[in-house]
């Protein structure tokens, strides 16, 4: 498929993100040129560079696996998932992970997926290992390393990376509780594993956590101690840990908040990263936990995420405390206890104009890269604004550095961010369907671009 331009005044949004605390200096934005590189995708999720030269992507709604050529957007379908369960907004194939040794010589070519599927009305997700046939072009001989992992409709997280250590990690969100339809539902992300629960394989407790696996499912043998016992689970504590990137040794996730406070953390083995009892810095700020769960005659009450009804517990940010609880690097964006968040740009879809920005992934720029006020930095996409956000790191890449730059806005949703090997494209797969914002901050729920990749290329 040929390239077809979009508006570059759409596309190029350079303007800083909005600031709560007064903006440091941003590096102008350098010229890009946009296009589309393919469209009609269904519902694209994961994307990875292969060492082929192409990208890799999980479709989640399709249900499938596809290989794409970055030049002519040529899309070849690899294989299809007829087991999993696809429903709109957070269920389907997710997470990608191409085994580190992936086409060199002698390798086995394994490639693995996440993905969620139902036993009568529970649902679970799975990770499966996969080999590649490249003269057939072809995904086979799927074989399950872990199962029966929590899943639900909401907050699934699945972003599965490999790490330089050879292992395996993968992200599980709280699933929706404590809010929406499940408001009446406990959040469960500060439980850990007992020793009984791991021996006859019960998973229920990585609700609300990234795992560390061996690449056959197994747990390593050093993964951390957790409350006495060793588990696949990494840390805990998480909403919806939606990306994962390495920088070096360091394991950088990005994380949706509530109405306020999406993170950035450096996960550290057996942190604790506060959720649901801290939502950002612990800092009795804007975000007060409302434990509707424990709510007398829960059913009866009315849920609001920011008017907490008489009734409801509720406990500050600094009534929590643990010896391995961890900070955000981070957040988008801490607001004051008086914030209002009704805004009547917004109506109905109030929560597309709370201070935040559903970061759906988080990729790396490295130090070489073409693009030099780019180098060594973390950029974000936002499911909300439908723009890509970049932050600086330091020279160790040990933490962020000042504000934020927005880039490449669009009437779209962001869903993850590629670069290519050089840095001289920025690869960015959108939604298929969602709700997002105009230029304006209005709502909107038809995109642009829907299940589209749209190339960023730098043009200096």
């Amino acid at each position: 498929m040929k390239y077809k331009l979009i508006s570059l005044a759409a596309a190029c949004g350079f303007a800083a993100a909005p600031a709560l605390a007064a903006p440091q200096h941003i590096a102008a934005a350098e010229p890009f040129e946009a296009s589309v590189l393919t469209s009609g995708l269904n519902g694209p999720w994961d994307m990875v560079w292969g060492p082929d030269n192409f990208l890799w992507i999980t479709e989640r709604q399709g249900k499938s696996i596809a290989r794409i050529n970055p030049q002519t957007g040529e899309r070849k379908e690899l294989i299809t998932f007829e087991n999993a369960f696809a429903a709109p907004p957070h269920e389907g194939v997710l997470g990608l992970a191409l085994a580190p040794d992936f086409l060199k010589r002698g390798s086995r070519n394994y490639v693995y997926t996440a993905y969620t599927y139902k036993t009568g009305e529970q649902e679970y997700a799975r990770i499966v290992r996969l080999q590649y046939d490249a003269k057939a072009g072809k995904l086979g001989n799927e074989q399950v390393i872990i199962d029966r992992l929590p899943a639900s409709h909401d907050h699934n997280a699945g972003r599965l990376r490999f790490g330089p250590d050879g292992k395996l990690y993968y992200t599980l969100g709280d699933q929706g509780r404590n809010q929406g339809s499940l408001y009446c539902q406990p959040i469960e992300a500060q439980r850990t594993s007992t020793a009984a629960e791991i021996a006859k394989q019960d998973y229920s407790s990585y609700v609300g956590s990234s795992l560390r696996l061996n690449a056959d499912g197994s747990i390593p043998r050093d993964n951390p101690v957790i409350n006495g016992v060793k588990s696949h689970m990494f840390t805990y504590g998480h909403r919806n840990p939606q990306g994962l990137v390495f920088v070096g040794n360091r394991l950088y996730s990005s994380e949706q908040g509530p109405s306020s406070d999406d993170e950035i953390n450096i996960l550290e083995a057996g942190g604790n990263y506060g959720w649901p009892n801290v939502s950002g810095f612990r800092d009795n700020q804007g975000y007060v936990y409302a434990d509707y769960s424990a709510a007398p005659n829960c059913a009866g009450v009315k849920f609001d995420s920011n008017v907490i009804p008489a009734g409801v517990p509720t406990h500050k940010e600094t009534e929590f405390s643990a010896p391995n609880y961890r900070d955000p690097v981070k957040t988008f964006y801490t607001v004051n206890s008086q914030y209002n968040f009704t805004d009547p740009k917004c109506g109905q879809m109030a929560y597309l104009c709370w201070p935040t920005i559903a970061p759906a992934s988080i990729a790396y720029y490295p130090k070489n890269g073409k693009i030099e006020a780019w180098r060594n930095s973390l950029l974000v996409t936002s499911l909300k604004n439908g723009a890509l956000y970049r932050v600086r790191l330091n020279e160790e890449g040990s933490q962020t550095q000042g504000d934020v730059a927005k880039y490449f806005k669009t009437e779209n949703r962001y869903r993850m961010v590629v670069v290519s090997p050089d840095g001289g494209k920025i690869y960015v797969a959108t939604d298929s369907v969602g709700n997002g914002t105009k230029a304006d901050g209005t709502p909107i729920n038809t995109m642009a671009n829907p299940g589209s990749i749209i190339v960023f290329e730098y043009k200096p």
